[in-house]
């Protein structure tokens, strides 16, 4: 055995290389891990659990088992015994470093726990659940007249709420005389699409809800829904479990691929998950899960497949083949979804390889193809799913954008959790930043701001604040246009420092110290030229130049401001005021499927008529991927964005130690625009 072992922390992404016999919470210190712990490691608190993610990965070349810990000591038996612990985590204070590993950090051992920001969008629905409640007084048995209890109810169904020829669930039988009997012949039956008997109660009844949720890779979100109202009752979020497999979809295909079971983990994993969810939002709305007789998910196509328990391993390489793209209707207990047993699940459809039935939801919610106008729909995530369209004709395709929009690959790069920086400003004159953190409605240069998070601290910088940041570094001349760092600006503010042989913008200092490197700005140019590209191969699809409206959903989308996002160039040139964000739209097509059954119909019309682009196998999506790497575009003109913002003339980087270059005219533009 090597003395040192290579540990890597999910979701984080840190990693190192320690002595073996290093504790692992002292690892995870070293490196900066958000791992809580109030005891000072004495296995007392219990706040430190970790859990070992088993198999090969091949991204980090690690083969990592939890015989690479040292093993369960009487430290973590004494915690267990008193306060419980599940059997595969274990106390990081206490467990030792043997060899390589990769260690899972869950969501509740985080300091800064995740702010899953995908809350229920206010949104007019026209209520037709797919569960209906029907009471009914049933005819008592007459040996005059014999036939079953369950022939007797059909025909109470039948003369008073005009339903024939129902079907009806077995455990629903071997519950109804005695259900009949308790009601004294007066029941309440639920009926799922007028088609087949759910669940029956005796009297009258007249709760029911249903679960809309949005399985994403790196979060879900699950609303509770009334589906007596229409109203969301209660809404809880969490981290995707199975990102301790992989943080990008790619790398939770090849664990399947390279981990026999591994797709049967992950999708255990996302299950469990699930019914945490139902436990939250059922414990906030006081009902029991038993109350839950449907539901609705959307998700991406691998997301889609792993829920569903179908091996991903085909998504991972061309021809991208899904094992279906129309809807899907099967029982809770099919899915291991703890809730009324007879419950049923509506899986949206999804469109192509890379477009997912998040993507039909967005559509459900955004409904482009009811449009005159030519809408380019984009849901911003680790892939970037798009629609472009209207009533006439609708196109979509997914562009690689990788999760650099999400704070990842950002040298001081956060999801969006208490303390990360998400807003920010710099002034053109000083170059010296403002900014605003999650968890505080202060800015950094207003009075009180560091009393206001003395609690919670400054700990990074999210997608969001990234996408600011190197919005106004551009418009203060910081950024030239090929998505260079200007050295010469050194002379103007010390917040340009030398960084090797490039240079970068320091935010903030002490501890920890946050600043915008040359490798992050290569990162969000990356990402972005990706998510212009394949909405401009969408364009020429179409043969248009240019688009009426732009809606950005996701939970991204739906918190960077707009403005920046053009300033960059993720987005084609257009009207401002015509560009806006939707919040959780994929969400919000699942409430709508959920509480309206023809939307259901709908959106498998409308799936199955999307034409289906795939930007792998399009020659020019590269010939606009390289283009797209300008701030905001290298060739392409943004005249309606130039209208709206003053944005700096031309310019090529200098020396550092040289005079800004920086065109003071735009600049006092850009100034009266603001003021």
């Amino acid at each position: 055995m090597s003395e040192d072992a290579l540990v890597v922390f999910t979701p984080s992404g840190r990693r190192g290389h320690f002595p073996v016999g290093t504790p692992v919470l002292k690892a995870a210190r070293a490196l900066g891990v958000d791992i809580d712990s109030v005891c000072g490691g004495r296995g007392i608190c219990g706040r430190c659990q970790i859990q070992v993610s088993e198999g090969s990965f091949s991204k980090h070349g690690i083969v990592s088992s939890a015989e690479n810990l040292t093993a369960f000591n009487e430290v973590e038996a004494r915690y267990k015994s008193k306060k419980s612990m599940r059997d595969e985590r274990r106390l990081s204070c206490q467990a030792l470093l043997e060899g390589d590993v990769v260690i899972d950090v869950p969501a509740d051992s985080q300091v800064h726990r995740q702010v899953v920001r995908k809350r229920a969008e206010v949104r007019d629905i026209k209520l037709d659940p797919a569960i209906r409640l029907h009471y009914v007084e049933v005819e008592e048995p007459d040996m005059h007249k014999p036939t079953g209890d369950l022939e007797r109810l059909r025909r109470a169904l039948e003369d008073q709420w005009g339903l024939k020829e129902l079907e009806c669930d077995l455990r629903i039988l071997q519950s109804l005389q005695k259900s009949l009997r308790d009601g004294k012949w007066k029941v309440t039956v639920a009926v799922h699409r007028a088609q087949v008997i759910t669940a029956i109660w005796p009297g009258f009844h007249d709760r029911v809800f249903g679960l809309a949720v949005d399985v994403g890779s790196t979060t879900i979100a699950a609303h509770l829904c009334s589906l007596r109202t229409g109203e969301v009752v209660a809404s809880s979020g969490i981290m995707n479990p199975q990102i301790r497999f992989g943080e990008d979809l790619m790398s939770r295909v090849s664990y399947a691929m390279m981990n026999p079971g591994g797709d049967k983990e992950m999708t255990q994993a996302v299950r469990d998950g699930l019914n945490v969810l139902v436990a939250e939002v059922c414990k906030e709305a006081d009902i029991l899960p038993s109350e839950i007789l449907n539901a609705a998910f959307v998700g991406n196509p691998i997301m889609h497949h792993l829920l569903l328990g179908i091996d991903p391993t085909e998504l991972g390489g061309a021809p991208f083949a899904l094992t279906l793209n129309s809807g899907l209707t099967i029982w809770a207990t099919e899915m291991g979804l703890e809730i009324n047993e007879d419950a049923r699940i509506y899986v949206l459809p999804c469109i192509a390889g890379h477009v997912g039935a998040d993507t039909a939801g967005v559509i459900l919610s955004e409904t482009p193809y009811l449009s005159d106008d030519i809408v380019l729909v984009v849901d911003v995530g680790t892939n970037a799913e798009l629609v472009l369209g209207n009533k006439d004709r609708l196109l979509a395709a997914s562009s690689p954008t990788g999760p650099a929009f999400e704070g990842a690959q950002i040298s001081c790069g956060q999801r969006a959790a208490p303390g990360a920086i998400e807003r920010l400003r710099i002034d053109p004159d000083t170059l010296e930043p403002r900014y605003k953190v999650i968890g505080c409605d202060l800015w950094s240069n207003e009075d009180g701001f560091d009393q206001a998070i003395r609690r919670i601290g400054v700990t990074g910088i999210c997608g969001s604040g990234v996408i600011e940041a190197l919005g106004e570094m551009f418009l203060a001349g910081i950024l030239v246009t090929d998505g260079t760092i200007d050295g010469a600006m050194a002379a103007k503010s010390p917040r340009i420092q030398a960084d090797g042989r490039t240079f970068s913008y320091l935010i903030r200092e002490g501890e920890p110290e946050i600043r915008i490197t040359q490798n992050d700005v290569r990162a969000i140019q990356l990402a972005k030229a990706a998510l212009y590209a394949g909405a401009r191969l969408l364009m020429d699809h179409l043969e248009i130049d240019t688009v009426d409206r732009i809606v950005l959903a996701g939970a991204f989308g739906s918190h960077i401001d707009v403005k920046y996002a053009m300033i960059l160039g993720m987005i084609p040139d257009c009207d401002l005021s015509k560009v806006a964000s939707a919040g959780n739209a994929a969400g919000t097509g699942a409430r709508i499927a959920l509480l309206n059954q023809k939307a259901r119909d709908e959106i498998e019309d409308v799936v199955r008529r999307v034409e289906k682009i795939e930007t792998a196998v399009e020659p020019k999506f590269q010939a606009h991927f390289i283009e797209a790497m300008g701030l905001p575009h290298t060739t392409a003109p943004y005249p309606m964005l130039a209208a709206a913002v003053a944005l700096p003339a031309p310019k090529k980087a200098g020396p550092a130690g040289d005079s800004a270059s920086e065109d003071r005219a735009a600049r006092r533009r850009r100034r009266r625009s603001e003021g």
